[in-house]
C-alpha cells in the first residue's frame, strides 16, 4: 500500500488528486544543508531521507512509500520557512523582483527498490513594496512555508511568470509523481471520480 511520508495537508491534497488510496506515517527528518552541498542535492537527499524513514517505521514489506522536499533557492542560497515575522519579510523583500527557482524532489521507496526525480520551476516575482510585504506577513500565510509564500493562496498575485510545475512549487510535482508510481506498478487515476459521474 503506498503511504505518504509528510505532515503537509498541501502535499497530502495534491497526491490525492491521483486517484489512490493513501495512507500517512509520521517522519522526523533533519532538514539541514551540508556545507557545499547543491541546492538540489540537499532536496533529493532529505525527500529521501523522509521516504526511507517512513519505510522503515513501517516495517512491511508490501510498503511504497513516497517522500518529498520543496524549497526556494535564491542565487544558491536555500530560502527554507521563516523563523519569524521579520525573516518571512527580509526573504519576500529579496524574491521581489527576481527570478528564483523552486526545487521539489519526490522519492519513492519500496523493498529493495527506489526511484526519484527533481523539478526545477523557475518563478519570478513582482515588485513588492513594504506595505504588500507587511500585509502578506500579517495574513499568516508565509509561516510554515518555504520562501514564505504559498502560491496556491494570496502570493499568486506576486507572480508575474512562471517555466515549470505549479503543482511542484506547491509541494509535488503531480505528473512527476504519477510517472514514479506508475514505475512501482500503480495505476494513478486522476479522472476516476469524473468518469463515475459519466
Amino acid at each position: 500500500m503506498l503511504h505518504l511520508a509528510s505532515q503537509s495537508p498541501r502535499r497530502r491534497d495534491l497526491l490525492a488528486r491521483l486517484g489512490l488510496p493513501f495512507g500517512r506515517v509520521d517522519v522526523d527528518v533533519p532538514e539541514v544543508r551540508g556545507v557545499d552541498e547543491p541546492a538540489a542535492d540537499y532536496v533529493l537527499r532529505v525527500a529521501g531521507d523522509k521516504a526511507r524513514a517512513g519505510f522503515d517505521a513501517l516495517g512491511r514489506d508490501d510498503a511504497v512509500v513516497l517522500g518529498a522536499d520543496t524549497e526556494v533557492v535564491l542565487d544558491g542560497e536555500v530560502f527554507g520557512k521563516p523563523r519569524d515575522a521579520a525573516d518571512a519579510a527580509a526573504m519576500l523583500q529579496r524574491l521581489s523582483e527576481r527570478t528564483h527557482q523552486v526545487i521539489s524532489a519526490v522519492v519513492l521507496v519500496g523493498a529493495g527498490r527506489q526511484v526519484h526525480d527533481v523539478v526545477v520551476t523557475d518563478v519570478t516575482f513582482d515588485t513588492l513594496d513594504e506595505a504588500t510585504i507587511a500585509a502578506y506577513v500579517a495574513s499568516g500565510e508565509p509561516h510554515g512555508k518555504a520562501g514564505a509564500y504559498a502560491i496556491q493562496g494570496g502570493a499568486e498575485l506576486f507572480v508575474t511568470r512562471m517555466a515549470g510545475s505549479h503543482s511542484a512549487v506547491v509541494g509535488l510535482p503531480l505528473q512527476q509523481t504519477a510517472a514514479l508510481l506508475r514505475s512501482f506498478g500503480l495505476d494513478p487515476r486522476p479522472f476516476a471520480a469524473l468518469d463515475a459521474g459519466a
